[in-house]
């Protein structure tokens, strides 16, 4: 049972009206700040988990250390998502939410140790950061449960934004954070910090105690609702088109991931503060496209959406041209803004060419299929990086993705000539 409010604090005064009710309930003004250092920590861990990758590998195997590190931090929340449905979705969201803070603050806390001990083994950094991984995608379920099981319905939009504000205002400020930090500390101790933050974060959802009610978590993958929702989508090709082009832009993303920080050390020889910037800036630049989503909204959808997959990729060229430092910022920072919108649009698609009935239904079989893009693509960056060098991966990426556009592009062109009805001449 939900406890009874408690008198609104004055600071709220500060804050737009739609939000301050929010403050009323002990519970979320617990939650909130804990909520927003967890998710500072894993901006800073964008910088820190790559760079520190870089310093523990042997001579010429880093391109393959930092692709398992980074891998690492993201495959397995992905499998476990999968995986372990049968056993977590009937676990509140509480419970789930405290299981993954904890595995993740005592995993990445191992890292620091270690890193302190002189026994941080490629090996064990990759195996500390899996482990740390593998509830997460339960744990961001778990956290949208509790808003819902602590909040009354009419408060729960506001949560959610204010709640998704702090993991976008993480992508700013974490990386330029973690890159300044690297400056005078080891990255191993900035992964401590992400460790205590999600450490703070279990003890806060500890602090709820059974106010929350006690009702099961959604899954992050509804494996039953995925099943039907792609066997709709084998009799809908533009559906299926969006979800295809979707998947490989995913996929293609993932190398940068990789090759950027390596493009820092290796091709620059510079430090973890430009990495922080290149990932600052992109971080600016992809709240600002998300905003201006809206106003993309009134134009034909499938031309904005293939429009930004090649404007995304052409941002990426300049890299394997050698381009100086400022013109390759700058790019990043374009890039962000054009990457920005993507996914909302992509919904937006979606939401526009499936019938009502079917419309959840196919949005579960959409996170199912997407959920490994990602992270395969990272996974892949290491090998690929290590062949080819980072500027001509981030390069290639780019090209790559340009002529993913100009395929989506040539295969819709062919199927709308397809069904195409025939009239006299001039119609």
């Amino acid at each position: 049972m939900t406890r009874p409010p408690t008198t609104r604090p004055r600071t709220t005064r500060l804050l737009p009206g739609t939000y301050r009710p929010l403050f009323v309930h002990t519970e979320f003004r617990r939650l909130l700040p804990a909520l927003a250092a967890s998710d500072l920590g894993d901006g800073m861990s964008v910088v820190a988990v790559a760079w520190l990758a870089v310093l523990i590998a042997p001579p010429g195997r880093s391109t393959l250390v930092v692709g398992a590190a980074v891998a690492a931090y993201a495959l397995p929340g992905a499998a476990g998502a999968l995986v372990f449905g049968r056993w977590l979705r009937h676990l509140p969201g509480r419970r789930l939410m405290a299981a993954d803070s904890w595995l993740r603050a005592v995993l990445l806390g191992g890292v620091p140790l270690a890193w302190a001990a002189g026994v941080l083994h490629p090996v064990l950094y990759v195996v500390l950061l899996a482990g740390s991984s593998v509830l997460h995608a339960w744990g961001s379920a778990g956290k949208y449960s509790l808003l819902a099981e602590t909040l009354p319905p009419e408060q729960r939009l506001a949560a959610n934004a204010l709640v998704s504000s702090t993991t976008s205002a993480s992508v700013i400020v974490g990386p330029a954070l973690a890159g300044f930090l690297a400056t005078a500390v080891s990255p191993a101790w900035i992964i401590g910090l992400d460790a205590m933050s999600f450490a703070v974060l279990a003890v806060q959802v500890g602090r709820l105690g059974g106010a929350a009610k006690a009702v099961g978590t959604a899954a992050p993958v509804d494996t039953g609702r995925s099943a039907a929702g792609l066997r709709f989508l084998r009799g809908q090709p533009e559906l299926l088109g969006i979800l295809v082009l979707t998947w490989f832009f995913n996929f293609l993303y993932g190398p940068v991931e990789v090759a950027l920080p390596l493009y820092v050390t290796a091709d620059l020889h510079a430090q973890a503060s430009l990495l922080g910037l290149y990932w600052t800036v992109f971080g600016v630049g992809a709240v600002l496209g998300a905003l201006a989503a809206g106003a993309l909204r009134k134009l034909p959808l499938w031309p904005v959406t293939l429009g930004i997959v090649a404007g995304w990729g052409l941002t990426l060229v300049p890299f394997g041209l050698a381009a100086p430092v400022p013109v390759s910022v700058t790019c990043f920072a374009l890039g962000g803004v054009i990457y920005g919108p993507f996914t909302a649009l992509s919904f937006t698609l979606f939401q526009d060419r499936t019938p009502a009935a079917w419309l959840t239904t196919v949005l579960a079989a959409r996170g199912a299929a997407l959920l490994t893009a990602a992270p395969v693509g990272t996974g892949l960056g290491g090998p690929l990086t290590a062949a080819m060098g980072p500027r001509y991966v981030l390069a290639a990426s780019g090209i790559a993705i340009v002529a993913l556009a100009a395929v989506a592009t040539a295969v819709r062109l062919r199927g709308r000539r397809r069904v195409r009805p025939h009239g006299p001449p001039g119609t």
